[in-house]
């Protein structure tokens, strides 16, 4: 485990409370001061393409001390705040989410003082940007359903997915929901496909959300 997964660990404990939860906070603060910059993500399928797209353009993200740190579900972005935002670490903030839960990233940013009547440009001027309807969605209009189908083929997977496709549920869907259906059918799916489709991607058909995001860190 290396330094930059104990501080995301410590993170979590101390975002959770608990008993632990000051040890944790105490864990955390030690390595804080090489930390320039914190990028809050719903999970780790974003974590996995923010990280693939900032390889590719000869990013070490880690090396810059950009720490992306997962929140287990947009419905933590309070708790991570103040645990990494002014009530907390203080640190410089970004991060990224869907547009359906950008109304609670909206209300606790405002909360902690990092804003107030914050609209979606707002919260891009902070360095938050929004999803249309979430990543994979992004991804998938991005690549192209005939492209992600090359990237499912190249995983190995063309032959559960099309098992999935004649699912009496999917059957009528389009082939875009049919994707992004497949995609978190299993437990760590997302994340093998944010890397896989982050890295056959056309540099120049980044979705515009995560493209802005890694430029703002």
């Amino acid at each position: 485990m290396d330094d930059w997964e104990r501080f995301r660990q410590a993170l979590a404990t101390w975002a959770a409370g608990g008993a632990e939860a000051a040890e944790a906070a105490a864990r955390a603060r030690e390595p804080a001061g090489r930390v320039r910059r914190i990028v809050l993500v719903e999970g780790g399928s974003d974590q996995a393409a923010l990280e693939v797209l900032a390889t590719r353009h000869g990013r070490d993200l880690a090396a810059e001390g950009v720490v992306v740190v997962p929140l287990g579900g947009a419905t933590n972005i309070g708790r991570f705040l103040d645990v990494c935002g002014p009530p907390g670490l203080g640190l410089p903030l970004a991060g990224l989410c869907d547009i359906g839960e950008e109304r609670h990233f909206r209300r606790h940013l405002e909360r902690v003082g990092l804003g107030s009547g914050l609209t979606s440009a707002g919260l891009e001027t902070l360095g938050f940007h929004i999803c249309v309807a979430d990543l994979e969605d992004e991804l998938i209009r991005a690549l192209g359903p005939e492209g992600v189908q090359e990237v499912i083929e190249a995983q190995g997977e063309t032959r559960p997915f099309q098992t999935f496709r004649s699912q009496p549920a999917q059957r009528d869907r389009p082939v875009d929901h049919q994707l992004r259906r497949f995609m978190g059918t299993h437990s760590g799916r997302k994340a093998l496909y944010a890397r896989a489709l982050v890295a056959h991607l056309d540099l120049g058909r980044v979705p515009r959300p995560l493209e802005r995001l890694l430029t703002h860190v």
